[in-house]
């Protein structure tokens, strides 16, 4: 993570901040756009560390509207440790996400808002009958997954680095 984090300062990514070592940070930045900023993230880890991982980018609004409608937010029986939401790197198309929806993947539930996946894994992450991994390849979108614990912290990390004003 240590790496990571100078990896967007050298990219001039301010207040850089991470969280657990998945690849989550936090950071202020200049840049017009979080997905040239992804882009630019994946080709200096690549040149750095001989690898190119997607990056998958959200601004703090972004985060905020993930968290506001989350389909799940009514229910009292959802565990936030089961509950992921997979962050994908592009929209899918309106028929890619008729695809996945018309799948029989009980017992997980899903629901697709955007660039957001949202499963609810009831029995547990250990062994679906439906992965994340198989989704993605139906939307043809890659993504990366964060549990709900996750999700929030990184929203309030987020939110508390908005309101310095370093």
């Amino acid at each position: 993570m240590e790496v990571l984090r100078g990896i967007c300062e050298s990219l001039g990514c301010r207040q850089v901040q991470t969280l657990v070592q998945s690849g989550n940070v936090i950071f202020k930045s200049t840049a017009r756009s979080s997905t040239n900023l992804a882009r630019q993230i994946e080709q200096k880890i690549e040149a750095d560390l001989g690898f190119r991982p997607v990056v998958v980018t959200r601004t703090l609004p972004e985060l905020r509207q993930i968290v506001a409608e989350n389909p799940f937010a009514a229910r009292n029986d959802i565990h936030p440790s089961k509950f992921l939401v997979i962050f994908l790197s592009a929209e899918p198309t309106e028929e890619a996400c008729r695809k996945v929806l018309a799948m029989n993947t009980e017992p997980e539930e899903l629901h697709i808002r955007d660039r957001e996946l949202y499963m609810y894994f009831p029995d547990g992450l250990a062994r679906p009958k439906t992965s994340p991994a198989s989704i993605e390849k139906v939307l043809k979108v890659a993504g990366t997954g964060r549990n709900w614990n996750v999700v929030t912290k990184l929203l309030a990390l987020a939110e508390a680095l908005e309101k310095d004003r370093a």
